[in-house]
């Protein structure tokens, strides 16, 4: 069945449209137009979001669970109950991200969330949800000296054998690898991985700028939570975070919470990277939407607080939900709201290799949106051209 949703605006977000419609069929966009321009075929399901805004889906490329569930420990029937709250927050698509464990426990983890990638969404009945639609590996190739919280005994030197045992568990859904560049056999997986269209993403490193930019020539082009978990940038020794702001090859995210980096940071990242390379991600731990207490983030136990997430000092994820970090982005900076829209949605989905489908509102797109006010707020969720 043809339906069609009107607004006051919609966002691409390459551009802005006003006073559009958009039809959905059979869960992908079929045309964008303008109301005063297209007359609405007879018997069509029509919603009016009256001053509201279309925006695409937002699609956080790296987040460890939420609303309790941690996505290393649960079930793959638990994380629909995940999708509903991520969607809630303007999220329609996202990749479960793993954290350091033991190579068994991390190869059952990735089983069952490969289980969850491939199972088909229920018909009908229930609220919409966000769906997992590939996995990101963040470790076991991570530097000791920039770990975080990740446990030391589970890092493991990188071999292209070790990755591939990771990618056979996951039944071939690692969409993106975060390694440190400078540890021995980090360049040969870094290829390898990139051969096999996985995003690579530099990240946890220590490296200095000369190794970093080795990694982008073997195909690394994404950086994971930049600033944090990362050799500090020097004017003299610029290290990792000089080849990942000054490179226009590489796309990078960062957590927008004002508490991982300062909003002044913030605007110097958004102004290095531009709307066309900046990526929003939450790093969001089980504890998202939840009291303060202690969770679970794989084998970490985190202790949450006033909003901050610990472990044995260090930070360890966040709380932030995507919704929260786009409204953040237009607070600690310049930007528009289309532009922090773009830089959780397109970007994102760009950035792994997924834009036809995922982060835009164009014909042949799927019809995953959110609808958001004038200030970021979520008012409602459509996934597949379904309702949260």
């Amino acid at each position: 069945m043809k339906t069609a949703f009107t607004a006051k605006r919609l966002f691409t977000p390459v551009e802005e449209i006003l006073d559009p419609v958009l039809f959905v069929e059979e869960g992908r966009i079929a045309e964008i137009s303008f109301r005063n321009k297209k007359e609405l075929p007879p018997n069509i399901s029509l919603t009016d979001f009256g001053d509201a805004i279309l925006a695409p889906g937002y699609f956080d490329i790296h987040i460890h669970g939420g609303a309790g569930l941690d996505v290393m420990l649960a079930a793959s029937s638990d994380l629909p109950r995940l999708g509903q709250f991520l969607a809630q927050h303007g999220v329609t698509r996202y990749f479960p991200t793993t954290v350091a464990a033991p190579l068994d426990k991390t190869c059952e983890s990735l089983e069952r969330i490969a289980d969850a990638i491939e199972a088909t969404p229920a018909a009908n009945g229930g609220p919409a949800q966000a769906r997992p639609v590939g996995i990101h590996l963040e470790g076991p190739f991570l530097s000791h000296k920039r770990r975080g919280v990740h446990p030391p005994e589970y890092l493991v030197e990188p071999t292209v054998a070790i990755f591939d045992r990771l990618w056979q568990a996951a039944r071939g859904h690692v969409r993106m690898l975060t390694i440190a560049p400078e540890i021995p056999g980090a360049i040969e997986v870094i290829a390898e991985a990139a051969r096999r269209n996985v995003c690579v993403s530099i990240g946890h490193s220590d490296s200095e700028l000369l190794k970093a930019q080795e990694a982008v020539k073997a195909g690394a082009h994404h950086a994971t939570h930049t600033f944090n978990a990362m050799r500090p940038l020097d004017h003299r020794a610029p290290g990792i975070i000089g080849e990942v702001l000054s490179d226009d090859r590489i796309t990078a995210d960062l957590i927008a919470d004002g508490i991982h980096v300062s909003p002044e940071v913030v605007k110097v990242f958004l102004r290095s990277k531009g709307p066309e390379r900046a990526v929003l991600i939450t790093d969001a731990i089980s504890a998202t939407g939840m009291p303060d207490g202690q969770y679970r983030l794989g084998p970490i136990q985190v202790e949450v607080k006033n909003g901050m997430c610990t472990a044995n000092g260090s930070l360890a994820g966040s709380v932030l939900t995507m919704d929260r970090a786009v409204r953040n982005v237009t607070k600690f900076s310049s930007w528009t709201l289309r532009d922090a829209v773009r830089a959780a949605s397109l970007n994102a989905a760009h950035a792994v290799g997924l834009e036809k489908n995922y982060g835009v509102l164009t014909p042949g797109a799927n019809a995953d949106f959110t609808v958001l006010s004038s200030s970021g707020e979520v008012l409602k969720t459509i996934v597949a051209g379904r309702g949260a």
